[in-house]
Formats: C-alpha cells, structure tokens, sequence
C-alpha cells in the first residue's frame, strides 16, 4: 500500500511540476504571496517555474532514489509546507484559480496541505 501510496505521490508531483512549466503557469501565479517578490529578486512567473522544476524533480526522485525515499519524504513534507503561506495567500487575497473562485472553496483547501504532508512521510516510511 505504502509503495503504491508513494508511487500515486510522485506521478502527481510530477504532473503538477508540468503544469507550473506549461499549461497552468498562470493559475499558479495566483498563489504567489507578493511578499516573496518584494523580498526576493524574482517575479512571480520565475517562482512557479522553479517550483515546478523542484516539483518534478521530487516526485521523480521518490521513484528513481529508493534508498532515500524517507529523506525525499521529509524533504516533500518540508516543501509542502514551505508553500502553504502560498495557499493561504490566496484564500486572504481573495485570488481565484484552479476554480477556486470563492472564500469556502478557498478555505477547504487549506485544509489538504496537512494531509499532503502526512502522505509524504507516511508514504516514504520504511
């Protein structure tokens, strides 16, 4: 179950880096907080590239890195919450995207993150 789990993990880590890369890269933008713009010399767009580049790269190496699937998982369980304050940027900004055009749809959703850092570690636990 728990490699199965995993297995689910990275094909999602890897087909959402490709939509930050591709086709979503706008929706994404949307839950950049602009605070990280005025603190780092980067515009949003140069954010949701890299963390679609980190995003694809985590989700292959849960595959491809076996023997240090519990350390990719900490690292997968840091990143997710490392990009919260982006969800929550965009439930108080009041940003629409992924059709999350409304405060309860929003709201849920911040409710998720915790259960993706509990897939993370649990998934990559030996």
């Amino acid at each position: 179950m728990r490699t199965f789990a995993r297995w689910l993990l990275a094909a999602g880590m890897v087909f959402a880096g490709l939509s930050h890369l591709f086709w979503a890269r706008k929706e994404f933008q949307a839950q950049v907080p602009d605070l990280v713009t005025e603190v780092v010399p980067i515009d949003k767009d140069g954010v949701v590239v890299a963390s679609g580049a980190v995003e694809i790269m985590l989700g292959a190496a849960l595959v491809v890195l076996p023997k240090e699937r519990r350390r990719i998982g900490a690292i997968l369980a840091a990143f997710f919450i490392a990009i919260f304050p982006g969800n929550i940027a965009q439930a108080t900004g009041k940003r629409a995207g992924f059709g999350l055009d409304d405060d309860r749809a929003r709201y849920v959703r911040l409710l998720f993150q915790p259960v993706l850092v509990a897939w993370a570690l649990w998934s990559t636990r030996r």
